[in-house]
């Protein structure tokens, strides 16, 4: 530490900064108006230094908080910093200049303090809809990125105070729901000024020189922490493969996932070579998303204590081959990136199951199942509304895994059936645990859920982005593979429709949509569970008597 640095003023500091974060992230879930924000909990928020380093991250969304780097980079190449000025704010969502995906929109603000820019704040919502072929902006037959909705590059949504109205009339004109849209906007550039005002008040304190020090010491203070964390794994390569159902547009092609991880000297590279071309469908996922599932990865495989910024950052290298699943190419379709940043994920850390069992898991459900609807209210009006559902997480040495549990880099919440039945004229009939779905195993893995829909007016449009329908979530150290995912349209003429993972198809009156999400992954020999535990489980619904008998060995 600099010797003119006092420790503790360093920690009150840091905790500081992420009290502001967290409070950015509040102002946003209270101020947006979407049923995916407000509830679902769809966005995340930041602090940066000027140069755009991770300064203190709030506890949201893992993939957007890592995404937020390259669009807080490219604002920067687009418009340095010495020509910000307070009033400032900037926008972008395209995934070939800096973004994630559509509906992902970065808003991003230079802080001030005396005239001078001290730091930056960054926003990113989950927008219900930005236009495009399908309500919800997740259209999972998508096959360029022209169709997935409206591209922002960097531009100025505010200038020295005053709002880019060209801007503004031209996202309203594009989106089908404007309101909810700049409503959720307006609650991002309320959640950037919150963190202006409060970083203002922090340099007012400690003046924005020694501010500017403290930043430096936080960040090569988590540097080497991080370091030091990575030097204790065996240096060495270690491999992973798993699967994507299909690209939903070829739906008999599975992806293939592949990555190899080097660690040494304090360093860890993630490889993909062997992973699949680039697809017709919406799987691709550009870099930025490699780089969020590879800073989750390393947060969740070192010291939980490592107080989370960019030096935790520094020793992450990525070799993510041209024209890959992982790296595609303009104009290639994006929108499902979703799926495959959680597959990586799960690909990065199992790769280190073999040299570190007692903290890696079995693998989990890696489906955050997307639905969205859209439609026409009977009175007139037009609604999208959208569900984030997840499955069950893998078991770990000692634990059973938790049911209905987004990991690997996702971190939303399911919607309440109050929430969708408030804002479309569709009935949620059922939601419950998935009964066997959990892989078996001394340690059970995480159920998923059932829920099931039904359409009580009009036509809607349907979009389903799902996984694990075709590959289950392998088990650990004998643990079984935990349950596929299924879903169904059970149409009100008669007649059942399986969905294939993705679907992009119409619902009518009296239809119904039933979904079970896949289960987590087992951990350790089943005949190795109590039998009070697999009584515990009978009794609660978990497994069924026939799978405690012939599974388990328990009567």
């Amino acid at each position: 530490m600099t010797e003119s640095l006092d420790p503790i003023t360093v920690e009150v500091v840091r905790y500081k900064l992420d009290g502001i974060a967290n409070e950015m992230q509040s102002t946003l879930l209270r101020s947006s108006f979407s049923p995916i924000v407000k509830e679902g909990l769809d966005a995340s928020a930041s602090l940066f230094t000027a140069d755009g380093t991770t300064l203190s991250q709030s506890c949201s969304i893992p993939i957007h908080l890592a995404t937020l780097i390259p669009a807080v980079a490219k604002v920067l190449e687009t418009y340095p910093l010495d020509g910000m000025r307070e009033g400032d704010i900037y926008i972008l969502n395209d995934p070939y200049t800096g973004g994630t995906h559509l509906p992902d929109i970065a808003v991003i603000m230079p802080v001030f303090h005396r005239g001078k820019a001290i730091a930056l704040s960054g926003a990113m919502t989950h927008h219900q809809d930005v236009g495009g072929m399908s309500a919800g902006s997740v259209p999972t037959n998508a096959t360029e990125i022209y169709q997935e909705g409206l591209r922002i590059p960097p531009l100025k949504l505010r200038e020295a105070g005053v709002f880019n109205d060209t801007l503004i009339k031209m996202i309203r004109q594009n989106v089908r729901i404007p309101d909810t849209v700049m409503g959720d906007l307006n609650a991002q550039v309320a959640a950037c000024t919150v963190a202006a005002r409060r970083l203002a008040e922090l340099a007012d304190g400690y003046g924005h020189n020694q501010l500017a020090s403290i930043f430096d010491e936080l960040l090569q203070r988590s540097e080497t922490m991080t370091r030091k964390a990575l030097l204790a794994i065996p240096e060495g390569t270690y491999r992973f493969v798993d699967y994507l159902d299909n690209d939903g547009v070829e739906l008999d092609k599975p992806i293939r996932i592949e990555v190899a991880v080097t660690v040494t000297g304090g360093d860890i590279e993630f490889d993909f070579e062997g992973t699949s071309p680039q697809v017709k469908g919406p799987l691709n996922c550009v870099p930025s998303g490699s780089l969020a599932a590879a800073c989750y990865a390393v947060r969740a495989l070192t010291d939980p204590t490592i107080p989370t910024n960019g030096g935790c950052f520094r020793p992450i290298k990525l070799r993510l081959p041209k024209g890959t699943i992982v790296n595609p190419q303009e104009p290639a379709a994006v929108n499902a990136r979703t799926s495959t940043i959680k597959r990586i994920t799960g690909c990065m850390i199992g790769a280190l199951a073999q040299i570190l069992p007692d903290r890696v898991p079995a693998a989990s459900a890696g489906e955050l199942l997307v639905i969205a609807f859209g439609g026409s209210h009977p009175g007139g009006g037009r609604y999208v509304v959208g569900e984030l559902i997840a499955g069950g997480s893998g078991a770990s040495a000692g634990l059973d895994g938790v049911d209905v549990i987004e990991t690997d880099a996702t971190n939303c919440m399911n919607l309440p059936a109050e929430a969708m039945e408030m804002e479309a004229p569709i009935r949620v009939h059922r939601v419950a645990l998935r009964t066997n779905s959990g892989g078996a195993g001394t340690f059970r893995g995480g159920l998923g859920v059932v829920r099931e829909y039904e359409i009580l007016d009009g036509e809607v449009s349907l979009s389903h982005r799902g996984e694990r329908h075709f590959f289950s979530a392998p088990g650990l150290d004998g643990g079984s593979e935990g349950a596929k995912a299924h879903s169904v349209i059970r149409r009100a003429g008669g007649g059942e429709e399986v969905i294939p993972s993705k679907a992009a198809t119409t619902l009518h009156k009296g239809d119904r949509l039933v979904i079970e999400t896949a289960g987590g992954g087992g951990y350790g020999d089943p005949r190795g569970r109590s039998a009070e535990q697999v009584r515990e489980d009978v009794r609660n619904g978990k497994v069924g008597e026939d799978a405690a008998r012939s599974v388990y060995g328990k009567a």
